[in-house]
């Protein structure tokens, strides 16, 4: 189980964001709805959260959020009392203590990109934060250039088509999609996803990590 949990920075000073960020994640909510086992919520004050069954929608949500730039995002994985709560806030388990735990590390000063994965392996954790904070930081500093070709290429259209979308010209797109590290991130992410699900294996009590 993947736990999001998001919480707004500086929401005093440029007023609070939830619902504006509730509206605004509709559209993905409806295209990863398999993957949801609790829909997103407030939590409390200006945080967020949301259960996941899928490690490749933590990563797509993770990065959705590194590119509102607003918020501290912790991953938290591993196991949740079952059955789930009606809602995250009325659910418990290890992973949402991971998520807890992630989310306080992402708000610190210690961390140059605000998103932290933990889990039982704290290795794997570890792994997953800094592929996840790298590719966090190429999508904080895309510019709205690139962005305009990577939704464009959304939904899988081609540089042809994104092209006469933008009313530019094939080598421009590919120009854009070259600064933006397009295809960096979409070659990484599902590397990116597979750290994420190892970071909550659990050891057995003899210390060896069961094989299922």
């Amino acid at each position: 189980m993947f736990v999001i949990t998001a919480d707004q920075r500086a929401s005093t000073v440029s007023g609070e964001r939830v619902e504006e960020l509730l509206t605004a994640l509709t559209p993905w909510s409806q295209q990863w709805r398999e993957a949801i086992a609790l829909p997103l919520e407030r939590t409390v004050g200006d945080e967020v959260q949301i259960v996941l069954t899928a490690a490749d929608a933590a990563v797509d949500l993770a990065l959705r959020l590194m590119r509102e730039g607003d918020w501290s995002v912790g991953i938290g994985v591993g196991r949740a009392h079952l059955p789930l709560g009606p809602s995250s806030r009325a659910s418990s388990g290890p992973v949402f203590i991971h998520a807890r735990d992630a989310v306080e590390r992402a708000r610190g000063r210690g961390e140059s990109v605000p998103l932290v994965v933990t889990g039982a392996d704290l290795a794997a954790a570890a792994e997953a934060t800094a592929i996840l904070q790298l590719l966090g930081a190429v999508v904080r500093r895309r510019s709205e250039a690139g962005w305009q070709v990577a939704d464009a290429l959304a939904g899988g259209a081609t540089r042809r088509e994104a092209a006469r979308a933008l009313g530019i010209s094939p080598q421009a797109v590919s120009q854009r999609a070259a600064v933006a590290m397009l295809d960096e991130e979409a070659a990484a992410r599902p590397l990116a996803a597979r750290l994420v699900t190892d970071a909550g294996r659990e050891s057995d009590p003899s210390g060896t990590v069961p094989s299922s």
